[in-house]
């Protein structure tokens, strides 16, 4: 892998930390300078597209600086995938910035970042309560102005408990189908769970194929 003769990576009969274990290791792994993540690709009945959410799957409790990482990783993603301009939601519990919720903080901090240019090829805003979020009919009721509230490509979580419940609200009460890859790591990664059904690991494998397609094309043009 690290000589460069494979482009994908995915978990077999192993817990997901050995795997990580190894990826993540500073001289034998696939680090990169970016912070590894997970997207979780979502087809929810409910919602009129493709729903991204991250990270639910690997950074416990993440900072401002890996929150910079997790959102680049997605967008790039989406991009990958076909999306021009993705527009991200950077959820939390309350639409407005308080200091006595430091994901409100992030969530500002992170658009500014995009403003220069710290963050690329998206259109963020947040933060956002998850109905605002979704809603373009509750984001009118309080008055949010946003191209982003009602048509997000990507939710941003504030932790990795808020999003793997989300993530599994999606898939257990709205029937969602999902497909979920690592990212940020020199070759993309199929993390699936050994709960999930075969409709789920094709998903994800697909996924995987179209996101390495495009790394390599990238490689390519650059040389």
């Amino acid at each position: 892998m690290r000589l460069g003769e494979a482009e994908l990576l995915m978990k077999g009969s192993l817990h997901s930390d050995e795997l990580l274990g190894a990826v993540v290791a500073r001289d034998t792994g696939l680090r990169t300078g970016r912070r590894i993540s997970h997207v979780f690709i979502m087809d929810v009945p409910t919602y009129h597209k493709v729903l991204f959410v991250t990270d639910a799957a690997i950074n416990i409790s993440p900072t401002l600086e890996d929150k910079v990482d997790i959102c680049q990783n997605a967008i790039d993603l989406a991009v990958a995938l076909g999306l021009e301009k993705p527009k991200v939601a950077i959820l939390a519990a309350v639409e407005t910035v308080s200091s006595k919720m430091p994901s409100t903080i992030d969530a500002a901090a992170l658009c500014k970042m995009a403003d220069r240019g710290q963050i690329t090829h998206g259109l963020l805003d947040g933060p956002l309560a998850f109905d605002n979020a979704i809603s373009s009919d509750a984001a009118r009721i309080k008055g949010i102005r946003s191209e982003v509230a009602g048509d997000p490509d990507i939710l941003l979580v504030p932790d990795l408990e808020a999003g793997n419940i989300l993530a599994k609200q999606l898939t257990f009460l709205a029937n969602a189908d999902s497909a979920g890859i690592v990212l940020g790591a020199r070759v993309p990664i199929i993390l699936t769970s050994r709960a999930d059904s075969v409709r789920s690991r094709s998903a994800s494998c697909a996924v995987a194929m179209l996101a390495a397609h495009a790394r390599r094309r990238a490689l390519q043009a650059a040389v």
